[in-house]
């Protein structure tokens, strides 16, 4: 199975997939489809998120938006037997490239470790497939440029899998901004806090499975590597593998992601960061062989004069509200801190100093704003790749929340303040070179 193509060309294929523009528009397929017409799609990485999305396709596909799975893919055997079963799928493989390959299939669903999302998603759009990628985007700031880049020369649609930013209360708050409720925009913070004896990401392990199991229970190990640093398998890798800086950017790209990327709604157009820092460590679950911090907080701040704060700590469940500031009032959008699914209401709070003003315009000294049902994240990405409109989370939105996120990481890990020149679209140590970039 992975040896119809050699594996340094599919890894070399892979990792280097933002070349010219001209390339990606030969020979790309790209089905025009009819109102009618059922949505055909591949699903590659069937674990537990991956299940979850396959299976909310096929909800979403037998109603508003049809659609059906014709593919299934993860290089675990067993889970594969296992998404046939559930999904009825005609072609089951440990090989994501078999599915790129099928002509008939219209769109992916990428639920792999955070290290092969810009790959594969790059090579679909290459392949002229529009691609619902979970989050975090990309593992680097470097890899979302590429991926960004991709979409921008393919033009295909591309919606990221934080299902938070389909919900109202972002779009309800970012009205309240544009309608000048609070002010000037100062600082957007948020949390995300979790707490268990095992510490965070310490999913089960099938004790079978491996490159050397039988049956169900084969792993191809050399497979998930892919473009990491080559080791021999480990089993707490492959199955925790957020634990571990060569897969994933631990709290910050697992969970951060849910809040960056809705406040870039929030705040009425997509931002990149000016300067991001970020701290934290592992100060409890020390001995589990985590190589990301189980502590984690970020500061960034933005060109356009205002900053985020967050807080985030699987050694503490206890939250920090959620919430919106500016110069004459605040946006509560999360009392519990939980920046996870839809919540009724947000609540917009003047500050004192226009206090009589605001009731003077809004008839109370508070004002409760109620939120809607919309369509959810993959309603919303189904009816797009028909009507090939934008999506709520497309590329350059999560282009740019990845930004902020990955310098958090890159900023942990080497210890230092980050600077992201807009202009020449890299992350940078000097603070004189943006500066000079921006006059």
């Amino acid at each position: 199975m992975g040896d119809k193509i050699a594996r340094r060309d599919f890894v070399k294929t892979g990792v280097a997939a933002a070349g010219a523009a001209a390339v990606y528009h030969q020979n790309v397929h790209a089905n025009i489809l009819g109102a009618n017409d059922r949505i055909n799609i591949g699903v590659i990485g069937v674990g537990g998120r991956g299940t979850d999305d396959m299976r909310w396709a096929m909800e979403v596909g037998k109603t508003t938006r049809p659609a059906q799975i014709v593919a299934v893919c993860d290089v675990y055997r067993k889970r594969v037997t296992k998404a046939k079963e559930a999904s009825g799928a005609e072609l089951a493989t440990l090989d994501y490239r078999e599915v790129l390959a099928r002509k008939d299939i219209d769109a992916v669903i990428i639920a792999t470790p955070d290290h092969w999302h810009a790959p594969i998603a790059m090579e679909a759009m290459k392949a002229g497939k529009d691609v619902y990628c979970e989050k975090p985007m990309t593992r680097t700031v470097e890899e979302a440029k590429k991926f960004y880049e991709t979409q921008k020369a393919t033009n295909r649609v591309v919606q990221i899998g934080s299902q938070t930013t389909s919900s109202d209360q972002w779009w309800k708050a970012r009205k309240a901004i544009q309608d000048g409720m609070i002010g000037q925009l100062l600082m957007s913070q948020g949390s995300y806090h979790r707490n268990s004896k095992e510490g965070e990401w310490n999913w089960p392990i099938d004790q079978n499975a491996g490159p050397e199991g039988k049956g169900d229970d084969y792993i191809d190990w050399k497979m998930w590597l892919g473009s990491a640093p080559k080791r021999t398998f480990d089993a707490d890798r492959f199955f925790r593998f957020r634990k571990y800086w060569d897969y994933s950017g631990g709290i910050a790209t697992d969970l951060f992601y849910h809040v960056v990327a809705p406040l870039n709604i929030c705040w009425g157009e997509p931002q990149f960061p000016h300067k991001v820092m970020a701290s934290g460590g592992i100060y409890v679950f020390n001995k589990d062989g985590r190589e990301v911090p189980d502590t984690f907080h970020l500061i960034a701040e933005f060109p356009k004069g205002h900053s985020l704060v967050l807080s985030s700590s699987m050694a503490n469940g206890q939250h920090i509200p959620g919430l919106i500031r500016g110069h004459e009032g605040t946006i509560m959008m999360v009392p519990d801190g939980r920046f996870e699914g839809r919540v009724n209401q947000i609540t917009v709070t003047p500050e004192r100093i226009v206090k009589k003003e605001f009731v003077d315009k809004y008839g109370k000294e508070e004002l409760v704003v109620q939120t809607e049902q919309r369509e959810n994240h993959m309603e919303n990405f189904l009816r797009c790749v028909k009507t090939r409109e934008k999506p709520v989370l497309d590329a350059l939105t999560a282009y740019k929340a990845m930004t902020t996120i990955g310098m958090a990481v890159q900023s942990y890990r080497e210890g230092r303040v980050l600077y992201f020149n807009e202009a020449a679209q890299r992350v940078t140590d000097k603070p004189g070179e943006v500066m000079q970039a921006k006059s």
